[in-house]
């Protein structure tokens, strides 16, 4: 009967059985309209952009020539791919580019650790240090909870990562310095994600596309072909690709279609070390180690641009270990020592002006 039939009509949602595997994938986040995340590896960025990189976009990361930077961002975001068990391609100009992969940070055991030894010694009745404790069987080498492995790990920048992360896992370095042709490249990367399963996401990591070490330099059209190849194959895979480059190096026509290119968009920078009327200005200056700037953040499946509540945070080390994000704070200009004009839910721009307005 027709009647026994469910009603369907163009303005039905459909529900896909794919949403409720890819809920089930470790460092898969289903977001709003369809849309699924990768954890950047760092939570505050995460945060920013609304639930992390998007499955599917290319993110780029304009690098300041005066400080490495850009190396944090990506050092969490291959990390935290390869504690997923994600399969991960990484290209640089140096000549040993495998020789990076020992510099990548380790994850933290979880916040809730020391609850769970804590009741374990009760039960074992015994008294010993914590530092001990992975003798007796009680170190996890993958940060979890709840059973359930984390999306987003915190990396302790000073500890390497270990290497059993690397034993089994789909590890691809390419040096860029010997690539002359980035035809062939596109075709090695059109290759690597072609053969990562659906069930599990990917990760591609390249790092100073234009640098002067590369033969290709000097071919800006060879590379704005490559980066736009490279963006519609991601975008047909449950990938992300992370590139980064100096906007100082190259012409400021050829920057700018580079940014156009990208569904993603950030810029990190140096911080003088003394700058006196900077650290006026803004509050805990003095364990600031640079400043993000969010230009774009990928929107697919809608048409809704998104609404940042601030474009600058800085960026701090938080006990020298971890890397953190924060909104950027005016210092009070009255010098009382009372909170300061911006709320502290809220990101304030930084003025050389006083807060007065005359009219």
């Amino acid at each position: 009967m027709a009647a026994d039939k469910s009603r369907s009509g163009s303005f039905s949602r459909s529900f896909s059985p794919a949403s409720s595997i890819i809920s089930h994938i470790p460092g898969f986040k289903l977001g709003p309209n369809g849309t699924t995340f990768l954890s950047s590896g760092i939570s505050d960025l995460d945060k920013i952009l609304g639930g992390g990189f998007t499955v599917g976009s290319l993110v780029m990361v304009m690098e300041d020539t005066e400080a490495p930077h850009h190396m944090l961002l990506l050092r969490n975001f291959m990390s935290q791919g390869l504690v997923h068990h994600q399969p991960l391609m990484y290209a640089s100009p140096s000549k040993d580019p495998r020789g990076f992969l020992g510099t990548l940070p380790s994850p933290m055991a979880p916040r809730d650790d020391k609850s769970h030894v804590h009741v374990t010694e009760q039960e074992r009745g015994l008294r010993i240090a914590w530092q001990y404790k992975k003798y007796f069987g009680e170190h996890t080498s993958e940060p979890q909870r709840d059973g359930k492995s984390e999306y987003c790990s915190d990396f302790d920048l000073r500890k390497p990562l270990e290497r059993h992360f690397f034993t089994g896992k789909r590890v691809d370095c390419v040096s860029l310095n010997d690539t002359s042709d980035l035809a062939a490249f596109i075709k090695h990367c059109s290759s690597f994600l072609s053969r990562i399963p659906q069930s599990m996401g990917g990760r591609v990591a390249i790092q100073s596309l234009c640098s002067p070490q590369c033969d290709f330099f000097s071919k800006e059209w060879d590379m704005l072909s490559f980066v736009r190849s490279l963006k519609n194959v991601v975008r047909l895979s449950n990938a992300v690709a992370v590139v980064t480059f100096a906007p100082s190096l190259v012409s400021s026509t050829f920057s700018k279609r580079l940014q156009h290119l990208a569904d993603t968009l950030v810029s990190v920078k140096a911080i003088p070390d003394e700058d006196k009327e900077l650290s006026k200005l803004l509050t805990g200056y003095q364990d600031m180690v640079g400043l993000l700037s969010v230009h774009k953040v990928a929107r697919i499946n809608t048409q809704v641009p998104a609404i940042l509540e601030a474009t600058t945070f800085s960026m701090k080390l938080q006990k020298r270990r971890s890397l953190v994000l924060e909104c950027l704070n005016q210092a009070p200009v009255d010098g009382s020592s009372g909170t300061s004009y911006a709320s502290s839910g809220s990101c304030s721009s930084v003025s050389s002006k006083t807060g007065l307005l005359d009219f």
